[in-house]
């Protein structure tokens, strides 16, 4: 499990939980302070921010830092990654998952965000690895690594609420595989939801205001 998640624990009591993963060569207090903004919207949903390990990013030449899993080359529209890593930061995110779930969040408000590499982890460990109800999932900036590995999903992954968010002048992960991410779901029958900005790769206020406003939906 991942053991030094950052916790921003809610104003009332929790009965719901965002556990939401930085990008890479970042830090977990990264969204602390979104998470903070969202509180008052959002008072009984506690917030967990885990923290990646540190690790050598072949791309990066090879230097170490908070990384779910390496990269180990960038072509038009893929990347080629560490599949093993991945799949280790799906588990720990897993094992994160059913501790608030054994803890009484009822997993039907629990969500999954991630931010660039982080949301990558969460589109994989959502749809092709969890197997219970979700309440839904945040994808921002980012890409699905591993879509192609499936055809279909199950029923319960089907039904997991969507919010894809991406910046039209991203340089890091293009635009087109935001988009390419969100038409699979939709191809799934997933119910996503799809907002741009005209921002590059990072989060702005608008969208902290969609995202407020989406939870605040799915928590009704």
């Amino acid at each position: 499990m991942i053991k030094n998640a950052l916790i921003v624990e809610s104003l009332q009591p929790a009965d719901a939980c965002v556990i939401w993963l930085h990008g890479l060569g970042a830090d977990r207090s990264d969204f602390e302070p979104v998470a903070r903004m969202l509180q008052p919207q959002l008072p009984s949903t506690r917030f967990i921010l885990p923290q990646a390990p540190t690790q050598a990013v072949t791309i990066n030449g090879g230097y170490a830092m908070p990384s779910w899993y390496d990269i180990l080359s960038i072509s038009p529209g893929k990347r080629a990654i560490n599949s093993e890593q991945l799949e280790t930061s799906a588990q720990q995110l897993i094992a994160l998952m059913e501790q608030q779930r054994d803890s009484g969040i009822s997993p039907a408000r629990l969500f999954l965000a991630g931010f660039s590499q982080g949301g990558a982890v969460v589109l994989h460990t959502a749809f092709l690895r969890w197997n219970d109800v979700l309440g839904g999932v945040l994808a921002l900036s980012t890409y699905a690594p591993t879509f192609e590995q499936v055809t279909a999903l199950n029923p319960l992954q089907a039904r997991t609420a969507t919010l894809c968010m991406h910046g039209r002048n991203d340089p890091v992960v293009p635009f087109f595989m935001g988009q390419a991410a969100q038409q699979q779901l939709q191809n799934w029958g997933v119910p996503v939801t799809w907002h741009d900005y005209p921002m590059e790769h990072e989060v702005c206020q608008q969208q902290i205001a969609d995202i407020g406003n989406w939870l605040s939906k799915q928590l009704t």
